[in-house]
């Protein structure tokens, strides 16, 4: 048991504590620059050998709780950096840009819908170019990065995590927000573990864009924070948050499709028996979880 816990601990640790620990040597590499080189770090060094045993390993104890409080507090802003970066909790001032980039990205929906009408029956009917395919191919992909029945986030990060969201309830009227805690519980271990998978990669590129921003504060210590630090950031914007979304909001969406009928056996609820059904069905379903019922259907039977 103990080494079991030990392994998780030190899992959780390195998982926190690594990024901060590259943030902050990154930051001791541009005091010493600031200060000629690494021949700065020989008065602290010599310092540090002249204290006692005792003295040395509670500074470095501090110095690592330190590490690791400042992982736990990145960590726990990813979820609200997250938001913002999906176009959520944007200050006033901002909301005309907001709805600017809103109706921007409708616009281009529209525009990619009436092409992929266009190419759909020359690639049904098997008489469409290699070129007319692949660009077929490359709009799917597309429209399902688009919520429905239209964008309502001004970024593609928002849109990606919000078309998983809207997908379900088209499909199947369960309601993500109201239904994904249940069905959680349900799903099995190799599922929630490529979920969380998932997840916990999505919060680490949103963890390395607020470490590249904080980077720039030592850029009084050397002026290659700023564009090291306003690099890592932009990166982590336009590539590595957006496709770590897509990777998560692929798996959320997979999870509704396969395992949405333990849903309904594990809650007594009628199993659909058609996609017309189900749709009416689901919306049922996700009405008694919010809310409740005190209808007299459907009729749980003794044997369900």
């Amino acid at each position: 048991m103990w080494e079991a816990a030990g392994a998780k601990l030190a899992e959780r640790w390195a998982a926190v504590s690594v990024p901060a620990l590259v943030f902050w040597l990154a930051g001791l590499l541009a005091w010493t620059r600031s200060r000629g080189g690494f021949h700065a770090l020989k008065v602290p060094a010599d310092w540090l050998a002249k204290q006692s045993v005792p003295a040395q390993i509670t500074i470095v104890l501090i110095a690592l709780l330190g590490v690791s409080a400042s992982g736990v507090i990145i960590e726990r802003l990813t979820t609200p950096v997250l938001r913002l970066l999906e176009g959520w909790y944007w200050p006033c001032f901002l909301k005309p840009l907001r709805h600017k980039l809103v109706e921007r990205r409708k616009t281009k929906v529209e525009e990619r819908l009436r092409r992929y009408q266009e190419l759909s029956p020359a690639v049904a009917a098997g008489t469409a170019s290699p070129e007319e395919r692949t660009e077929h191919g490359s709009l799917t992909m597309l429209q399902r990065r688009s919520p429905s029945p239209a964008p309502d986030m001004p970024t593609r990060i928002g849109n990606t995590l919000r078309a998983a969201e809207t997908r379900p309830v088209d499909k199947y009227g369960l309601d993500v927000v109201s239904v994904w805690p249940h069905l959680w519980l349900l799903l099995p271990d190799t599922a929630r573990k490529e979920i969380a998978t998932a997840r916990v990669s999505l919060d680490a590129s949103v963890a390395a864009c607020i470490w590249g921003v904080l980077f720039v504060l030592f850029a009084p210590l050397t002026l290659w924070a700023v564009p090291a630090g306003l690099g890592v950031a932009v990166v982590g914007v336009v590539a590595w948050v957006p496709s770590r979304a897509e990777v998560y909001a692929d798996l959320l969406e997979a999870g509704f499709d396969l395992y949405r009928r333990t849903l309904y056996e594990q809650l007594r609820w009628p199993t659909p028996c058609n996609p017309r059904e189900e749709r009416a069905q689901g919306q049922e379903l996700t009405r008694y979880l919010v809310r409740g019922s005190d209808s007299t259907t459907p009729a749980w039977g003794s044997d369900r």
